[in-house]
């Protein structure tokens, strides 16, 4: 399974960018894909998760900010970012899992101040 993350940049602080991740297999194969990030020197975290069924979930930080989304004809995932902070910088990282995880190369998102 391959992920190509793509999307990332140079953003103000208020400003907004889209994130997607492509997938080699079927979108709607994976029990879960996601959001991932991980600043200079910090761990990676969950942004946002979005499940086969249900309700996508995301992190406190990002609520009302960023939304996920997919495209199952497209085999593709996505990420809204809105409102963008200096806080929000860190490469992002898609994630599909089923039976194991495959992870995107990354994306890095830059929000100056």
């Amino acid at each position: 399974v391959q992920l190509q993350a793509s999307g990332g940049g140079l953003v103000q602080a208020g400003g907004s960018l889209r994130l997607a991740c492509t997938t080699s297999e079927s979108i709607s194969s994976f029990t879960y894909m996601g959001w991932f990030r991980q600043a200079p020197g910090g761990q990676r975290d969950v942004v946002a998760l979005s499940y086969n069924t249900g309700t996508p979930t995301y992190a406190a930080s990002v609520k009302g900010r960023f939304i996920i989304s997919r495209d199952n004809a497209k085999n593709t995932l996505y990420l809204q970012m809105n409102s963008l902070k200096p806080e929000d910088t860190a490469v992002y990282y898609c994630k599909a899992f089923t039976y194991t995880a495959f992870w995107g190369q990354g994306t890095l998102v830059t929000v100056s101040s």
